[in-house]
């Protein structure tokens, strides 16, 4: 490969014209690695923003608040639910509901990076439909 001597703080400008200087093949070499490179730094960001999306997938509510859903719920069941409780138990389900929205749009921007359906990438991550969907 042609060596370029170059000033220790280059524009993308002088490099332009510091590649121009190349030859036919080592232009081609240079134009393979500045390809490769460009491909790496998207990978990287594509990785990124998987795993951004997975861990927003894998979200959930804190064990506390989720044990205290269930505890409303059986008081619901039991038909013991006081009005108060009631009123935090629909709160609890809005919450859970926001939460199941936030997970189902990144499933769905996580399908489209990996161009597959939203089913086919959920059985990809081992995540199965709730019962009555």
């Amino acid at each position: 490969m042609a060596t370029i001597q170059l000033e220790a703080q280059v524009s993308s400008e002088e490099l332009l014209k510091a590649v121009e200087q190349l030859n036919a093949e080592d232009l081609e070499n240079f134009a393979q690695g500045v390809l490769q490179l460009r491909a790496q730094r998207q990978v990287k960001g594509l990785l990124s923003a998987e795993a951004e999306l997975i861990e927003q997938i894998n979200q959930t509510l804190p064990a506390e608040v989720q044990r205290r859903f269930e505890d409303l719920n059986t008081k619901r069941r039991m038909h013991t639910l006081t009005p108060e409780e009631h009123i935090e138990l629909l709160q609890l389900i809005q919450r859970m509901e926001a939460l199941n929205v936030h997970r189902v749009e990144a499933l769905a921007v996580l399908a489209q990076l990996r161009k597959t359906s939203l089913k086919g990438l959920m059985k990809d991550l081992g995540i199965k439909a709730p019962e009555y969907a």
